[in-house]
């Protein structure tokens, strides 16, 4: 008997058994509402995908066996799919609302500073930081959107945002499948899934916050340097028309 998921809600076997016959939609639902929606700090995108490959190898290959109950490439495909069509509406979500969202804020996720950040990414690394985003939390709720706001080129984003959602979207659902041929280790996966959701939860949230501090102080002190040079400037000019009277 699993043990009891210490967060139900996210528990990625809850999500698909609570949605039935349709877990196969929802779990696209779910993927596509992580890029597209920007709700990747409250899903469980990862977990999710090798759990569902998991499930589908049960619900397949295991004689009366319980689960997702449709060929593996069939749920390959739509998985990409929903992980493609996400990217899209993130990408279309940056260039139309996101310089409204983004360019009036110093601190925080929403910062100038992030997009700066974002987009040198993209930068150093092209269409490679497209596909390396999708495998890290939080960074692929947000990257497309950044993608958006720094005008990427549309046609060479769109490029590598198919590439990354049949590796990522595809890549691990799969991995999950394969699994299933290793009972071992798909019971401890299983079993262990919210060990290894809070796991990386902390990995994506730690880096996070820390930018985030770093924005806010770096803004104090840039906010401070300027009325620093304010204060400076008008006591200058001060001192000029105090000589001034004493020359008069």
């Amino acid at each position: 008997m699993a043990p009891t998921a210490l967060i139900p809600w996210l528990d990625p076997a809850n999500l698909i058994e609570g949605f039935g016959p349709f877990a196969l939609l929802g779990v696209c639902l779910i993927v596509f509402a992580e890029t597209g929606l920007l709700l990747g700090f409250l899903l469980p995108g990862d977990t999710l995908l090798v759990i569902t490959g998991l499930l589908t190898f049960t619900g397949t290959m295991v004689p009366a066996g319980q689960g997702i109950q449709i060929p593996i490439w069939l749920v390959c495909i739509s998985i990409s799919v929903a992980a493609f069509l996400g990217g899209e509406v993130g990408y279309l979500i940056g260039h139309k609302a996101g310089p409204r969202i983004f360019e009036r804020k110093e601190t925080g996720l929403f910062s100038v500073e992030n997009v700066k950040r974002t987009n040198g990414f993209f930068e150093r690394f092209g269409g490679l930081a497209v596909i390396v985003a999708r495998f890290v939390p939080i960074v692929r709720t947000f990257a497309p959107v950044a993608a958006g706001v720094g005008h990427m080129n549309y046609k060479k984003y769109s490029l590598y945002n198919a590439i990354g959602a049949i590796i990522w979207g595809s890549g691990l659902t799969f991995l999950g499948f394969v699994l299933g041929y290793i009972p071992p280790l798909s019971d401890f996966v299983t079993n262990y899934i919210d060990v290894i959701l809070l796991a990386a939860v902390a990995i994506a949230v730690v880096p996070t916050v820390y930018h985030y501090i770093q924005s806010m102080v770096k803004a104090r002190r840039r906010n401070a340097a300027i009325l620093n040079d304010a204060e400076a400037e008008a006591l200058v000019l001060d001192e000029k028309k105090f000589d001034q009277k004493l020359g008069d």
